[in-house]
Protein backbone atom coordinates (compact mmCIF):
# COMPACT_ATOMS: atom_id res chain seq x y z
CA UNK A 1 0.00 0.00 0.00
CA UNK A 2 1.30 3.60 -0.14
CA UNK A 3 1.24 6.08 2.67
CA UNK A 4 1.25 9.84 3.02
CA UNK A 5 3.37 11.52 5.13
CA UNK A 6 2.59 12.92 8.76
CA UNK A 7 4.26 14.10 11.67
CA UNK A 8 5.61 11.21 12.88
CA UNK A 9 5.86 7.12 11.54
CA UNK A 10 6.91 4.01 13.05
CA UNK A 11 7.75 0.38 11.85
CA UNK A 12 9.63 -2.11 12.80
CA UNK A 13 12.37 -1.91 9.74
CA UNK A 14 12.62 1.26 8.18
CA UNK A 15 14.29 0.19 4.14
CA UNK A 16 15.80 3.80 2.45
CA UNK A 17 15.49 2.89 -1.20
CA UNK A 18 13.59 1.34 -3.26
CA UNK A 19 15.97 -1.12 -5.89
CA UNK A 20 16.67 -4.52 -5.87
CA UNK A 21 18.24 -4.74 -2.52
CA UNK A 22 15.49 -2.73 -1.04
CA UNK A 23 12.40 -4.46 -2.32
CA UNK A 24 13.74 -7.76 -1.84
CA UNK A 25 14.73 -7.22 1.79
CA UNK A 26 11.34 -5.81 2.06
CA UNK A 27 9.08 -8.79 0.50
CA UNK A 28 11.24 -10.98 2.79
CA UNK A 29 10.64 -8.99 6.00
CA UNK A 30 7.00 -8.60 5.85
CA UNK A 31 5.61 -11.32 6.83
CA UNK A 32 7.13 -11.25 9.78
CA UNK A 33 7.39 -7.66 10.56
CA UNK A 34 6.25 -3.95 9.26
CA UNK A 35 8.53 -2.58 6.94
CA UNK A 36 8.50 1.05 5.25
CA UNK A 37 10.35 1.38 2.32
CA UNK A 38 11.85 4.79 1.15
CA UNK A 39 11.89 6.09 -2.66
CA UNK A 40 13.30 9.33 -3.71
CA UNK A 41 11.30 9.48 -6.59
CA UNK A 42 9.30 6.62 -8.11
CA UNK A 43 9.87 2.84 -7.20
CA UNK A 44 11.57 2.50 -9.97
CA UNK A 45 13.55 5.13 -10.87
CA UNK A 46 16.73 3.42 -9.67
CA UNK A 47 19.67 1.91 -11.25
CA UNK A 48 18.02 -1.64 -10.79
CA UNK A 49 15.53 -0.41 -13.58
CA UNK A 50 18.05 0.76 -15.90
CA UNK A 51 20.29 -2.56 -15.44
CA UNK A 52 20.55 -4.38 -18.98
CA UNK A 53 22.89 -7.38 -18.47
CA UNK A 54 21.08 -9.77 -16.20
CA UNK A 55 22.24 -11.69 -13.01
CA UNK A 56 25.23 -14.21 -12.41
CA UNK A 57 24.52 -17.61 -11.27
CA UNK A 58 25.62 -21.18 -11.26
CA UNK A 59 22.92 -22.89 -13.14
CA UNK A 60 24.36 -25.22 -15.41
CA UNK A 61 26.07 -28.64 -14.38
CA UNK A 62 28.94 -27.86 -16.97
CA UNK A 63 29.64 -24.46 -14.88
CA UNK A 64 30.77 -24.85 -10.90
CA UNK A 65 30.79 -22.61 -8.07
CA UNK A 66 34.62 -22.59 -8.01
CA UNK A 67 34.58 -21.55 -11.16
CA UNK A 68 32.58 -18.50 -10.46
CA UNK A 69 34.66 -17.52 -7.27
CA UNK A 70 37.31 -17.88 -9.35
CA UNK A 71 36.58 -15.42 -12.06
CA UNK A 72 35.48 -13.24 -9.07
CA UNK A 73 38.83 -13.29 -7.31
CA UNK A 74 40.48 -12.48 -10.06
CA UNK A 75 38.30 -9.47 -11.56
CA UNK A 76 38.85 -8.27 -7.82
CA UNK A 77 42.74 -8.07 -7.94
CA UNK A 78 43.84 -9.31 -5.00
CA UNK A 79 40.74 -7.35 -2.67
CA UNK A 80 38.44 -9.55 -2.53
CA UNK A 81 37.49 -11.34 0.46
CA UNK A 82 37.21 -15.01 -0.24
CA UNK A 83 34.82 -15.41 2.69
CA UNK A 84 32.01 -12.82 0.93
CA UNK A 85 32.51 -14.07 -2.48
CA UNK A 86 32.21 -17.57 -1.63
CA UNK A 87 29.09 -16.86 0.49
CA UNK A 88 27.27 -14.88 -2.26
CA UNK A 89 28.15 -17.21 -5.45
CA UNK A 90 27.16 -20.36 -3.37
CA UNK A 91 24.01 -18.54 -2.09
CA UNK A 92 23.44 -17.64 -6.33
CA UNK A 93 21.08 -20.29 -7.43
CA UNK A 94 18.35 -20.14 -4.58
CA UNK A 95 17.77 -16.46 -4.37
CA UNK A 96 17.77 -17.09 -8.89
CA UNK A 97 14.87 -19.47 -7.84
CA UNK A 98 13.43 -17.00 -5.15
CA UNK A 99 12.95 -14.70 -8.61
CA UNK A 100 11.75 -17.18 -10.74
CA UNK A 101 8.74 -18.14 -8.01
CA UNK A 102 7.83 -14.22 -7.82
CA UNK A 103 7.56 -14.72 -11.54
CA UNK A 104 10.55 -12.57 -13.15
CA UNK A 105 10.49 -13.15 -17.16
CA UNK A 106 13.69 -14.68 -17.54
CA UNK A 107 14.40 -15.11 -21.43
CA UNK A 108 14.55 -18.89 -22.59
CA UNK A 109 15.72 -21.10 -25.02
CA UNK A 110 13.73 -23.80 -27.33
CA UNK A 111 15.54 -26.47 -27.77
CA UNK A 112 15.30 -29.24 -30.80
CA UNK A 113 13.42 -31.53 -28.39
CA UNK A 114 11.04 -28.89 -27.71
CA UNK A 115 12.39 -28.00 -24.11
CA UNK A 116 12.75 -24.87 -23.25
CA UNK A 117 15.30 -23.63 -20.42
CA UNK A 118 17.08 -20.45 -19.43
CA UNK A 119 19.02 -18.67 -21.64
CA UNK A 120 22.57 -17.95 -20.22
CA UNK A 121 24.70 -15.07 -21.30
CA UNK A 122 28.60 -14.74 -20.80
CA UNK A 123 30.07 -11.07 -19.81
CA UNK A 124 33.81 -9.83 -19.35
CA UNK A 125 35.30 -11.42 -16.45
CA UNK A 126 33.31 -14.66 -16.72
CA UNK A 127 34.40 -18.56 -17.91
CA UNK A 128 31.22 -19.55 -18.32
CA UNK A 129 27.91 -18.58 -19.57
CA UNK A 130 26.49 -17.76 -16.25
CA UNK A 131 23.79 -14.72 -16.58
CA UNK A 132 20.54 -15.19 -16.42
CA UNK A 133 18.51 -12.52 -17.88
CA UNK A 134 15.33 -10.89 -19.42
CA UNK A 135 16.40 -10.03 -22.72
CA UNK A 136 18.24 -6.66 -22.71
CA UNK A 137 16.13 -5.47 -20.07
CA UNK A 138 16.56 -7.73 -16.78
CA UNK A 139 16.63 -4.88 -14.40
CA UNK A 140 12.82 -3.46 -15.85
CA UNK A 141 11.57 -7.09 -15.61
CA UNK A 142 13.43 -7.65 -11.79
CA UNK A 143 12.39 -3.83 -10.54
CA UNK A 144 8.52 -4.76 -12.24
CA UNK A 145 7.96 -7.88 -10.76
CA UNK A 146 9.46 -6.76 -6.88
CA UNK A 147 7.57 -3.45 -7.50
CA UNK A 148 4.24 -5.45 -7.84
CA UNK A 149 4.63 -7.70 -5.27
CA UNK A 150 5.23 -4.78 -2.78
CA UNK A 151 3.03 -2.90 -3.99
CA UNK A 152 0.09 -5.92 -3.12
CA UNK A 153 1.86 -6.71 0.51
CA UNK A 154 -0.18 -5.59 3.85
CA UNK A 155 2.86 -4.67 5.57
CA UNK A 156 4.77 -2.76 3.39
CA UNK A 157 4.11 0.55 3.40
CA UNK A 158 5.79 2.92 0.28
CA UNK A 159 6.82 6.31 0.63
CA UNK A 160 7.52 7.32 -3.23
CA UNK A 161 9.20 10.53 -3.55
CA UNK A 162 10.86 11.25 -0.04
CA UNK A 163 14.76 11.63 0.50
CA UNK A 164 16.39 10.78 3.49
CA UNK A 165 18.60 13.33 5.36
CA UNK A 166 20.13 11.84 8.27
CA UNK A 167 19.63 8.67 10.71
CA UNK A 168 18.88 9.41 14.42
CA UNK A 169 21.56 7.60 16.19
CA UNK A 170 21.74 7.10 20.41
CA UNK A 171 24.76 9.39 19.93
CA UNK A 172 22.54 12.04 18.49
CA UNK A 173 20.00 11.83 21.36
CA UNK A 174 22.53 11.33 24.18
CA UNK A 175 22.07 7.41 24.45
CA UNK A 176 24.39 5.42 26.37
CA UNK A 177 24.03 3.16 23.35
CA UNK A 178 24.79 4.30 20.19
CA UNK A 179 21.96 2.30 18.02
CA UNK A 180 20.02 4.04 15.64
CA UNK A 181 16.62 4.76 16.51
CA UNK A 182 15.26 5.92 12.79
CA UNK A 183 15.77 8.56 10.43
CA UNK A 184 14.58 12.72 9.44
CA UNK A 185 12.93 11.92 5.75
CA UNK A 186 11.88 14.80 3.76
CA UNK A 187 8.89 14.31 1.85
CA UNK A 188 9.85 16.01 -1.38
CA UNK A 189 5.95 16.90 -2.37
CA UNK A 190 5.01 18.43 0.82
CA UNK A 191 8.44 19.75 1.63
CA UNK A 192 8.00 18.62 5.09
CA UNK A 193 10.48 16.31 7.34
CA UNK A 194 8.82 13.31 8.78
CA UNK A 195 10.46 11.46 11.58
CA UNK A 196 10.76 7.83 11.16
CA UNK A 197 11.38 5.56 14.45
CA UNK A 198 12.73 2.45 13.82
CA UNK A 199 14.97 0.17 15.73
CA UNK A 200 16.27 -1.17 12.32
CA UNK A 201 17.08 1.04 9.28
CA UNK A 202 18.41 -0.36 6.17
CA UNK A 203 20.18 1.89 3.61
CA UNK A 204 19.89 0.63 0.21
CA UNK A 205 20.60 4.07 -2.01
CA UNK A 206 22.55 2.57 -4.59
CA UNK A 207 25.79 4.07 -5.67
CA UNK A 208 27.14 7.68 -5.90
CA UNK A 209 28.41 7.94 -9.84
CA UNK A 210 26.65 11.42 -10.49
CA UNK A 211 29.42 12.67 -8.33
CA UNK A 212 31.43 12.67 -12.08
CA UNK A 213 30.14 14.58 -14.81
CA UNK A 214 29.10 11.65 -17.07
CA UNK A 215 27.59 8.36 -15.54
CA UNK A 216 25.57 5.74 -16.63
CA UNK A 217 22.95 6.06 -13.61
CA UNK A 218 20.05 7.79 -13.14
CA UNK A 219 20.30 10.99 -11.41
CA UNK A 220 19.42 10.02 -7.88
CA UNK A 221 22.42 8.43 -7.71
CA UNK A 222 23.65 10.65 -5.20
CA UNK A 223 25.49 8.28 -2.68
CA UNK A 224 23.06 9.18 -0.44
CA UNK A 225 23.63 6.46 1.86
CA UNK A 226 27.05 6.60 2.05
CA UNK A 227 27.03 9.70 3.23
CA UNK A 228 24.73 8.93 6.01
CA UNK A 229 26.46 6.33 7.88
CA UNK A 230 29.37 8.36 7.34
CA UNK A 231 27.93 10.98 9.17
CA UNK A 232 26.41 8.76 11.75
CA UNK A 233 29.87 7.31 12.48
CA UNK A 234 29.92 3.95 10.36
CA UNK A 235 33.11 2.59 8.72
CA UNK A 236 33.07 3.24 4.73
CA UNK A 237 35.83 1.05 2.25
CA UNK A 238 37.65 1.29 -0.53
CA UNK A 239 35.88 4.46 -2.19
CA UNK A 240 38.67 4.53 -4.28
CA UNK A 241 37.21 2.00 -6.52
CA UNK A 242 34.70 3.91 -9.00
CA UNK A 243 34.12 1.39 -12.19
CA UNK A 244 33.78 2.74 -15.78
CA UNK A 245 31.65 1.11 -17.70
CA UNK A 246 33.34 1.06 -20.83
CA UNK A 247 30.62 1.37 -23.34
CA UNK A 248 28.05 3.78 -23.23
CA UNK A 249 26.55 5.13 -26.20
CA UNK A 250 27.83 8.22 -27.43
CA UNK A 251 25.48 11.32 -28.08
CA UNK A 252 24.57 14.66 -26.94
CA UNK A 253 21.34 13.44 -26.24
CA UNK A 254 21.83 10.09 -24.96
CA UNK A 255 22.75 11.00 -21.58
CA UNK A 256 25.13 8.30 -21.90
CA UNK A 257 22.67 5.01 -22.39
CA UNK A 258 24.05 2.27 -21.47
CA UNK A 259 25.48 -0.72 -24.31
CA UNK A 260 25.64 -3.66 -22.20
CA UNK A 261 28.20 -5.64 -21.54
CA UNK A 262 26.21 -9.05 -23.20
CA UNK A 263 26.89 -6.97 -26.68
CA UNK A 264 30.84 -8.02 -26.48
CA UNK A 265 29.95 -11.71 -25.23
CA UNK A 266 27.38 -12.23 -27.73
CA UNK A 267 30.06 -11.09 -30.32
CA UNK A 268 30.35 -7.74 -30.56
CA UNK A 269 33.96 -6.04 -31.28
CA UNK A 270 35.73 -2.95 -30.19
CA UNK A 271 36.73 -0.93 -33.25
CA UNK A 272 38.81 2.47 -33.93
CA UNK A 273 37.78 5.10 -36.25
CA UNK A 274 39.87 3.58 -38.93
CA UNK A 275 37.60 0.36 -38.21
CA UNK A 276 40.84 -1.19 -36.51
CA UNK A 277 40.41 -3.77 -33.53
CA UNK A 278 42.47 -2.93 -30.36
CA UNK A 279 41.81 -4.83 -27.22
CA UNK A 280 43.73 -7.63 -28.32
CA UNK A 281 47.01 -5.14 -27.77
CA UNK A 282 46.01 -4.22 -24.02
CA UNK A 283 44.70 -7.87 -22.50
CA UNK A 284 44.78 -11.59 -24.39
CA UNK A 285 41.11 -11.89 -23.63
CA UNK A 286 40.40 -8.58 -25.78
CA UNK A 287 36.72 -7.41 -25.68
CA UNK A 288 35.67 -9.76 -22.51
CA UNK A 289 38.50 -8.57 -21.01
CA UNK A 290 37.40 -6.91 -17.19
CA UNK A 291 36.04 -3.72 -17.36
CA UNK A 292 38.98 -1.40 -15.93
CA UNK A 293 40.78 -2.88 -18.28
CA UNK A 294 38.35 -2.38 -21.21
CA UNK A 295 37.61 1.24 -19.64
CA UNK A 296 41.60 2.32 -19.66
CA UNK A 297 42.22 0.81 -23.32
CA UNK A 298 39.50 2.94 -24.54
CA UNK A 299 40.51 6.22 -22.54
CA UNK A 300 44.07 5.68 -23.88
CA UNK A 301 43.15 5.05 -27.52
CA UNK A 302 41.01 8.16 -27.43
CA UNK A 303 43.32 10.01 -25.71
CA UNK A 304 46.37 9.05 -28.39
CA UNK A 305 43.95 9.88 -31.11
CA UNK A 306 41.84 12.75 -30.24
CA UNK A 307 38.76 10.90 -30.48
CA UNK A 308 35.34 11.74 -28.76
CA UNK A 309 34.89 8.10 -28.95
CA UNK A 310 35.02 4.59 -30.24
CA UNK A 311 32.93 2.66 -32.31
CA UNK A 312 31.24 -0.86 -31.18
CA UNK A 313 29.84 -3.29 -33.78
CA UNK A 314 27.89 -6.52 -33.95
CA UNK A 315 26.97 -5.76 -37.18
CA UNK A 316 28.47 -9.13 -38.24
CA UNK A 317 25.75 -10.99 -36.77
CA UNK A 318 22.70 -11.65 -38.37
CA UNK A 319 20.15 -8.47 -37.67
CA UNK A 320 17.47 -10.91 -36.37
CA UNK A 321 19.56 -12.28 -33.77
CA UNK A 322 20.78 -8.63 -32.62
CA UNK A 323 16.78 -7.78 -32.49
CA UNK A 324 16.19 -10.75 -30.31
CA UNK A 325 18.82 -10.73 -28.17
CA UNK A 326 19.01 -6.64 -27.64
CA UNK A 327 15.35 -4.86 -28.37
CA UNK A 328 15.71 -2.33 -26.48
CA UNK A 329 19.37 -1.53 -27.20
CA UNK A 330 18.39 -1.93 -30.85
CA UNK A 331 15.26 0.31 -30.26
CA UNK A 332 16.99 3.31 -28.57
CA UNK A 333 19.88 3.03 -30.80
CA UNK A 334 17.56 4.14 -33.76
CA UNK A 335 16.36 7.29 -31.88
CA UNK A 336 19.26 8.65 -32.13
CA UNK A 337 20.01 8.00 -35.57
CA UNK A 338 22.60 4.52 -35.21
CA UNK A 339 20.91 0.95 -36.86
CA UNK A 340 23.41 -1.42 -35.18
CA UNK A 341 22.29 -4.22 -37.23
CA UNK A 342 24.19 -2.30 -40.26
CA UNK A 343 26.84 -0.29 -38.82
CA UNK A 344 29.01 0.03 -36.01
CA UNK A 345 27.56 2.84 -32.83
CA UNK A 346 29.58 5.30 -31.28
CA UNK A 347 30.55 4.19 -27.38
CA UNK A 348 32.44 5.88 -24.29
CA UNK A 349 32.97 5.28 -21.12
CA UNK A 350 31.07 6.60 -18.26
CA UNK A 351 30.88 6.30 -14.46
CA UNK A 352 28.79 3.03 -13.47
CA UNK A 353 29.53 1.29 -10.14
CA UNK A 354 30.31 2.28 -6.49
CA UNK A 355 32.48 -1.11 -5.45
CA UNK A 356 33.38 0.74 -2.13
CA UNK A 357 30.67 1.95 0.47
CA UNK A 358 29.41 1.52 3.90
CA UNK A 359 31.58 -1.31 5.63
CA UNK A 360 29.50 -5.11 6.47
CA UNK A 361 29.75 -7.83 7.41
CA UNK A 362 28.38 -10.68 5.46
CA UNK A 363 24.58 -9.73 7.53
CA UNK A 364 24.65 -6.44 6.20
CA UNK A 365 25.85 -4.86 9.59
CA UNK A 366 27.34 -1.94 9.87
CA UNK A 367 29.78 -0.98 12.81
CA UNK A 368 26.64 1.07 14.45
CA UNK A 369 24.09 -1.18 15.81
CA UNK A 370 20.80 -1.54 14.09
CA UNK A 371 21.90 -0.11 11.05
CA UNK A 372 22.27 -1.90 7.65
CA UNK A 373 23.49 -1.39 4.34
CA UNK A 374 23.08 -3.79 1.58
CA UNK A 375 23.68 -3.42 -2.44
CA UNK A 376 25.89 -1.02 -3.94
CA UNK A 377 25.86 1.36 -1.06
CA UNK A 378 27.53 -1.69 0.97
CA UNK A 379 31.22 -3.01 1.03
CA UNK A 380 30.84 -6.44 1.54
CA UNK A 381 34.17 -7.72 0.12
CA UNK A 382 32.42 -9.41 -3.11
CA UNK A 383 33.61 -6.33 -5.59
CA UNK A 384 37.42 -6.22 -4.27
CA UNK A 385 39.14 -3.63 -6.70
CA UNK A 386 36.76 -4.30 -9.56
CA UNK A 387 32.96 -5.68 -9.83
CA UNK A 388 32.94 -8.50 -12.55
CA UNK A 389 29.67 -8.21 -14.73
CA UNK A 390 26.58 -9.03 -13.10
CA UNK A 391 27.57 -9.81 -9.58
CA UNK A 392 25.85 -6.90 -8.92
CA UNK A 393 22.02 -7.78 -8.60
CA UNK A 394 23.61 -10.82 -6.82
CA UNK A 395 25.07 -9.35 -4.57
CA UNK A 396 21.34 -7.33 -3.57
CA UNK A 397 19.07 -10.31 -3.40
CA UNK A 398 22.16 -12.46 -1.91
CA UNK A 399 22.73 -9.75 1.20
CA UNK A 400 19.01 -9.03 1.62
CA UNK A 401 18.57 -12.36 2.09
CA UNK A 402 21.54 -12.28 5.17
CA UNK A 403 20.38 -9.22 6.21
CA UNK A 404 16.62 -11.00 6.35
CA UNK A 405 17.47 -13.71 8.62
CA UNK A 406 20.11 -11.61 11.14
CA UNK A 407 16.85 -9.00 11.39
CA UNK A 408 14.15 -11.61 12.06
CA UNK A 409 16.81 -12.89 14.46
CA UNK A 410 17.19 -9.43 16.77
CA UNK A 411 13.53 -8.48 16.49
CA UNK A 412 12.54 -11.47 19.14
CA UNK A 413 14.56 -8.63 21.96
CA UNK A 414 12.52 -5.55 22.30
CA UNK A 415 13.64 -2.72 22.37
CA UNK A 416 11.92 0.55 23.41
CA UNK A 417 12.61 3.73 21.45
CA UNK A 418 13.28 6.77 23.46
CA UNK A 419 11.83 9.99 22.76
CA UNK A 420 12.83 11.40 19.49
CA UNK A 421 12.13 15.39 18.85
CA UNK A 422 10.84 16.29 15.60
CA UNK A 423 13.07 18.38 12.95
CA UNK A 424 13.57 22.02 13.93
CA UNK A 425 13.45 24.40 11.14
CA UNK A 426 12.80 27.62 13.46
CA UNK A 427 16.26 29.09 13.00
CA UNK A 428 16.73 29.06 9.46
CA UNK A 429 14.58 30.37 6.36
CA UNK A 430 13.81 29.85 2.58
CA UNK A 431 16.83 29.94 0.41
CA UNK A 432 17.29 33.57 -1.36
CA UNK A 433 20.89 31.59 -3.68
CA UNK A 434 19.84 28.82 -4.75
CA UNK A 435 22.59 29.44 -7.69
CA UNK A 436 24.96 28.56 -5.05
CA UNK A 437 23.47 24.86 -4.95
CA UNK A 438 23.56 24.73 -8.57
CA UNK A 439 27.13 25.92 -9.35
CA UNK A 440 28.74 23.84 -6.69
CA UNK A 441 26.76 20.63 -8.26
CA UNK A 442 28.47 21.24 -11.59
CA UNK A 443 31.77 22.56 -10.38
CA UNK A 444 32.18 19.18 -8.53
CA UNK A 445 30.98 16.77 -11.41
CA UNK A 446 33.36 19.03 -13.64
CA UNK A 447 36.89 18.58 -10.99
CA UNK A 448 35.79 15.32 -10.35
CA UNK A 449 35.27 14.09 -13.81
CA UNK A 450 39.26 16.03 -14.51
CA UNK A 451 41.12 15.05 -11.65
CA UNK A 452 39.66 11.87 -9.74
CA UNK A 453 38.58 9.65 -13.07
CA UNK A 454 39.69 6.57 -14.99
CA UNK A 455 43.39 7.90 -14.87
CA UNK A 456 44.69 9.98 -11.66
CA UNK A 457 48.01 11.50 -10.72
CA UNK A 458 48.73 12.97 -7.16
CA UNK A 459 48.89 16.55 -8.66
CA UNK A 460 45.12 15.80 -9.70
CA UNK A 461 44.18 14.55 -6.08
CA UNK A 462 45.50 17.34 -4.55
CA UNK A 463 43.63 19.60 -6.60
CA UNK A 464 40.66 17.93 -6.08
CA UNK A 465 41.10 17.56 -2.25
CA UNK A 466 41.91 21.60 -2.11
CA UNK A 467 38.39 21.87 -4.15
CA UNK A 468 36.43 19.90 -2.12
CA UNK A 469 37.76 21.14 0.93
CA UNK A 470 35.67 24.87 -0.31
CA UNK A 471 32.86 22.85 -1.23
CA UNK A 472 32.29 21.11 2.02
CA UNK A 473 32.53 24.03 3.82
CA UNK A 474 30.02 27.06 1.71
CA UNK A 475 27.61 23.47 1.65
CA UNK A 476 28.23 23.10 5.27
CA UNK A 477 27.64 26.76 6.06
CA UNK A 478 24.48 26.74 3.59
CA UNK A 479 23.12 24.13 5.36
CA UNK A 480 23.41 25.63 8.68
CA UNK A 481 21.35 28.38 7.48
CA UNK A 482 18.40 27.50 4.83
CA UNK A 483 15.49 24.78 5.02
CA UNK A 484 16.38 21.57 3.33
CA UNK A 485 15.42 20.74 -0.27
CA UNK A 486 16.12 18.01 -2.35
CA UNK A 487 18.80 19.44 -4.25
CA UNK A 488 21.23 20.43 -0.99
CA UNK A 489 20.26 16.90 0.58
CA UNK A 490 21.80 15.53 -2.68
CA UNK A 491 24.46 18.46 -3.03
CA UNK A 492 25.52 17.25 0.70
CA UNK A 493 25.74 13.83 0.06
CA UNK A 494 27.70 13.91 -3.19
CA UNK A 495 30.31 16.29 -1.73
CA UNK A 496 30.99 14.03 1.32
CA UNK A 497 31.36 11.04 -1.28
CA UNK A 498 33.38 13.41 -3.26
CA UNK A 499 35.58 13.47 -0.17
CA UNK A 500 35.96 9.98 0.84
CA UNK A 501 36.85 9.16 -3.13
CA UNK A 502 39.93 11.56 -2.94
CA UNK A 503 40.89 10.20 0.15
CA UNK A 504 40.78 7.06 -0.26
CA UNK A 505 42.69 7.48 -3.94
CA UNK A 506 45.47 9.38 -2.30
CA UNK A 507 46.06 6.80 0.37
CA UNK A 508 46.57 4.52 -2.05
CA UNK A 509 49.92 4.55 -3.69
CA UNK A 510 49.77 1.56 -5.85
CA UNK A 511 47.29 0.84 -9.32
CA UNK A 512 44.96 -1.77 -8.59
CA UNK A 513 41.84 -2.49 -10.49
CA UNK A 514 39.75 0.61 -10.76
CA UNK A 515 42.39 2.87 -9.66
CA UNK A 516 45.04 3.63 -11.98
CA UNK A 517 47.65 6.33 -10.92
CA UNK A 518 50.40 7.54 -13.61
CA UNK A 519 52.40 8.19 -10.31
CA UNK A 520 52.09 4.34 -8.99
CA UNK A 521 51.93 2.47 -12.68
CA UNK A 522 52.54 -0.89 -10.38
CA UNK A 523 50.88 -3.05 -8.37
CA UNK A 524 51.93 -4.09 -4.71
CA UNK A 525 52.34 -7.87 -4.44
CA UNK A 526 48.96 -9.42 -3.78
CA UNK A 527 50.69 -10.43 -0.40
CA UNK A 528 50.46 -6.81 0.35
CA UNK A 529 47.28 -5.70 -0.85
CA UNK A 530 44.69 -3.84 1.48
CA UNK A 531 41.55 -2.71 1.82
CA UNK A 532 40.91 0.78 2.35
CA UNK A 533 39.30 1.41 5.14
CA UNK A 534 38.02 4.87 6.60
CA UNK A 535 36.38 6.10 9.59
CA UNK A 536 34.96 9.63 10.63
CA UNK A 537 38.37 10.36 12.51
CA UNK A 538 41.30 8.94 10.60
CA UNK A 539 42.10 6.70 7.54
CA UNK A 540 43.99 3.20 8.49
CA UNK A 541 44.56 0.43 5.84
CA UNK A 542 43.85 -2.94 7.09
CA UNK A 543 44.65 -6.23 5.17
CA UNK A 544 42.09 -8.11 3.58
Amino acid sequence: MTAHSSIDQQFDVLIIGSGAAGLSLALRLADYASVAVISKNTLQEGSTYYAQGGISAVLKPTDSFDSHIKDTLNAGVGLCDPEAVKFTVEHAPENIQWLIDLGVPFTTDQHRDGKRDFHLTREGGHSHRRVIHAADATGQALSGTLVNHARHHHNITLFENHIAIDVITGKKLKQKDNRVYGAYILNRDSEAVVTFKSRFVVLATGGANKVYLYTSNPDGSTGDGIAIAWRAGAEVANMEFMQFHPTCLYHPEAKSFLITEAVRGEGGKLLLPNGEQFMHRFDSRGELAPRDIVARAIDHEMKRLGTEFIHLDISHKPAAFIKSHFPTIHKRCLEFGYDMTKEPIPVVPAAHYTCGGVKTDLNGSTNIKGLYAIGETACTGLHGANRMASNSLLECLVFAESACNDILQQLKDKTTLPAIPYWDESQVTDSDEEVVVTHNWHELRQFMWDYVGIVRTDKRLARAKRRVNLLLNEIDEYYGNFKVTNDLIELRNLAVVADLIIQSAIARKESRGLHYSLDYPEASTRDEAKNTVLNPNKIHNSET
